[in-house]
């Protein structure tokens, strides 16, 4: 593409999104729906938080804004792999999803709107949250998109399948179960992928075996290897499906590796990460969302940062995919 993203050119000009908010690697914005058919990714903001199961609000609904302005730092040329995605696609970022602080009903509405209007063109999407409860409408919609032809790669050390917290049925511990529940969803092409820790509720596990979703914990991944995990994933959601979806939550990383996010332990490296990722890419995945990020707890945004890269390995596996590279 021309202009393409790419880093230590001191004269480029960088867009923004919105007043004082850079675009997704100083890519063009995309003002409108006509102006999507331009571009073949398209990057999305969800600045949303929803009821927090512990503690005080984290400010996740930040991390649209942390991460973009980490990402004016890069280009996507990896030389591991001595490949460009922008050489072979072109990509635009049309923003956040109109949010209401406390409304469900009104955010996950305009959350399904934004995002069909990117799958009905389509384009390759890429979204930032926000809390891990966005993932419920962004999956139901792709879902539905595919003629419930798809499988889904769940990242995190949570379930995140819980029937309610409280009262309240689209907390962010429960995109997973209202995805069992949706029609165009076969739960049996659902990995939860890096679960571990005593973070978790016993009734998570007891629910996924119900459905029928598999799951490979943290330890699994640690003793067989990322390799042979990943693999193992995308076969299960790779079988009678037409594509697959990919959703990261921050802590599927250690701690040591995600300032921003929770404290928990015994997690994946930077590097596993970012290979596990690149080999959903390769692999074909069709969908793509990062969440719960809590910029508060990270003064210099560095897992802003961690975001943006692992955006970008996901991309060079999806471009070797997509042009037998």
């Amino acid at each position: 593409m021309k202009n393409k993203p790419i880093c230590y050119v001191p004269e480029r000009e960088i867009p923004e999104i919105y007043s004082g908010v850079p675009t997704f690697l100083g890519l063009p914005k995309i003002n409108s729906e006509e102006e999507l058919r331009n571009y073949d990714i398209v990057f999305m903001g969800v600045p949303w938080e929803g009821i927090c199961t512990y503690g005080k609000f984290s400010g996740c609904e930040l991390s649209t804004k942390n991460i973009r302005s980490a990402s004016t730092r890069y280009g996507a040329y990896l030389p591991e792999f001595d490949l460009d995605t922008f050489d072979f696609l072109t990509g635009g970022d049309f923003g956040d999803c109109p949010i209401q602080n406390g409304n469900y009903t009104f955010t996950f509405e305009n959350i399904r709107k934004m995002y069909s209007s990117i799958l009905k063109n389509n384009k390759i999407p890429i979204v930032f949250g926000g809390d891990h409860s966005i993932s419920f409408p962004l999956i139901s919609e792709f879902a539905k998109h595919h003629n419930g032809k798809v499988g889904i790669i769940h990242l995190d050390a949570h379930m995140d399948n819980m029937d309610e917290y409280g009262d309240e049925k689209l907390a962010r511990c429960s995109p997973f179960h209202r995805l069992y529940e949706d029609l165009n969803i076969d739960p049996s092409k659902m990995v939860h992928f890096g679960i571990r820790g005593p973070r978790n509720n016993p009734i998570g596990l007891k629910e996924a075996k119900k459905f029928g979703a598999t799951v490979i914990t943290g330890m699994e991944i640690k003793e067989n290897g990322w390799l042979a995990s990943i693999k193992k994933a995308i076969d299960i959601v790779s079988k009678d499906t037409d594509t697959f979806y990919v959703t990261v939550c921050s802590d599927i990383l250690d701690i040591a590796h995600n300032p921003a996010g929770p404290p928990d332990p015994c997690g994946l490296s930077t590097y596993e990460l970012a290979m596990i990722l690149h080999e959903c890419g390769k692999a074909g995945a069709g969908g793509f969302d990062f969440v719960e990020l809590y910029p508060a707890k990270d003064p210099m945004n560095t897992s802003g940062h961690v975001a943006v890269w692992m955006c970008i390995y996901f991309l060079a596996g999806l471009t070797k995919f997509k042009f037998n590279l």
